[in-house]
């Protein structure tokens, strides 16, 4: 009997390892087409990159070169070692400041002033290292300092690369808060008892359903090269004198008067025209996004904050802004991943009066394909861009995503 026992336990236990086999099967079943589409048009793209960055690669594939094509971009292995050096810097610097002295009383100040030094060194060597990547120069030798202090000259990396990626940081600090504030201030108007709220949140969408490339060709008409053009027209009832726009090169600071140079200097006016189409077109989304997000928060939430004589203000700050923190950290992150990978309206209201000044770093790796055929240059610059946007996503999230609160 006992035996009969032991064989029908030993029959049930095997009968369920062999049912959970199966299920694991049939999740892998279920999960196989998804892996496939992601492996072929998103890791093998990628790989095949890195692959073709290897080699000498322009039409057909060539010779093999290793890491020469990653050194033609940043010059010279000194200045890239200088530049992650100064990258672990501040990384340590914002680390220090999450969990040193964490359980120690009264040592706030040397904390603080202690990040504050560390984080300094580390944007001091990083803005070194970028002038050295993008121009190229000497750099401070210790074994030279009785002498002139300077050590060998070092060979500037790609100029038109690092130049595009400073484009590309202005496009994306022009659009993504300008886009996130405006939609967010929308989208609570919205919220409010109006009539007719259907047919706004239409007309808001509509901009980012249009296909870019049409609303783009509007924008050129708008900031045509004719001085009567409509953006011309319209600064003209205030008394200011038409502008370029499209057409103009000079940062926005020197046509003040403003006499700024390098990063300071700021965007182009041509630049800040396609900035002011990526603001239109997305607009509308974030509106609609924050619209969705509103509708969750329960109306007794608000009709507390009114009994305890909560303003309008009060309830905007201390619980709107609050609980769509979550929305608002997505816009965010998609928004600026999506300015690093811009390139549609870019691509069209560019002229080649504005030169480099709209040149982002996805026209300029497009440029490098298709019309200089550089294949194996176009392909490590493009992976380059995707650590960047990988890095600075990551810094993202660790800085905004403590911020966010999930209730």
């Amino acid at each position: 009997m006992a035996e009969y026992s032991e064989q029908i336990s030993t029959h049930k236990g095997s009968g369920m390892k062999w049912l959970k086999i199966k299920e694991q099967i049939t999740g892998y079943l279920f999960v196989l087409p998804a892996f496939i589409i992601i492996f072929v048009f998103g890791l093998f793209p990628i790989g095949y990159s890195v692959y073709m960055s290897l080699f000498n690669w322009q039409v057909t594939k060539g010779r093999f070169v290793g890491l020469d094509n990653f050194l033609k971009i940043f010059g010279d292995w000194r200045s890239l070692l200088l530049f992650l050096l100064s990258l672990a810097i501040i990384i340590f610097a914002f680390w220090f400041s999450k969990n040193a002295f964490k359980e120690k009383n009264g040592k706030q100040t040397t904390k603080n002033i202690l990040t504050a030094v560390i984080a300094l060194i580390g944007l001091a060597l990083f803005s070194i290292s970028w002038r050295l990547m993008s121009e190229g120069g000497q750099i401070i030798n210790p074994g030279a300092l009785f002498s002139n202090g300077l050590g060998p000259e070092l060979e500037g990396g790609n100029a038109a690369f690092f130049k595009s990626l400073v484009v590309t940081l202005y496009y994306a600090l022009g659009t993504v808060p300008a886009e996130i504030l405006i939609g967010l201030v929308f989208a609570y108007l919205l919220y409010q008892n109006i009539n007719g709220k259907e047919i706004f949140r239409m007309i808001f969408f509509l901009p980012y359903v249009t296909p870019a490339v049409t609303t783009a060709v509007v924008f050129q008409i708008i900031f045509s090269n004719r001085e009567t053009n409509i953006a011309n027209t319209v600064l003209g009832l205030f008394g200011i004198d038409p502008l370029k726009w499209r057409f103009e090169k000079l940062p926005i600071t020197n046509l003040m008067g403003l006499d700024l140079e390098g990063f300071w200097a700021g965007p182009s006016l041509a630049l800040v025209t396609i900035i002011l189409f990526g603001i239109w077109t997305f607009i509308g989304y974030n509106t609609v996004i924050f619209l969705a997000g509103l509708g969750n928060i329960p109306k007794e939430t608000y009709e507390a904050a009114e009994i305890d004589g909560a303003s309008k203000t009060d309830k905007f700050r201390y619980i709107t802004v609050p609980l769509i923190s979550p929305i608002t950290f997505y816009l965010t992150l998609i928004a600026f991943i999506g300015t690093f990978k811009a390139f549609n309206h870019i691509y069209v209201m560019r002229t080649p009066s504005a030169g480099d000044s709209v040149l982002t770093t996805s026209i300029l790796i497009w440029d490098r394909f298709y019309k200089a055929n550089q294949y194996s240059i176009a392909t490590s610059q493009a992976i380059v861009l995707f650590l960047v946007i990988l890095g600075l996503t990551f810094a993202q999230n660790k800085l905004m995503g403590e911020k966010v609160f999930y209730g």
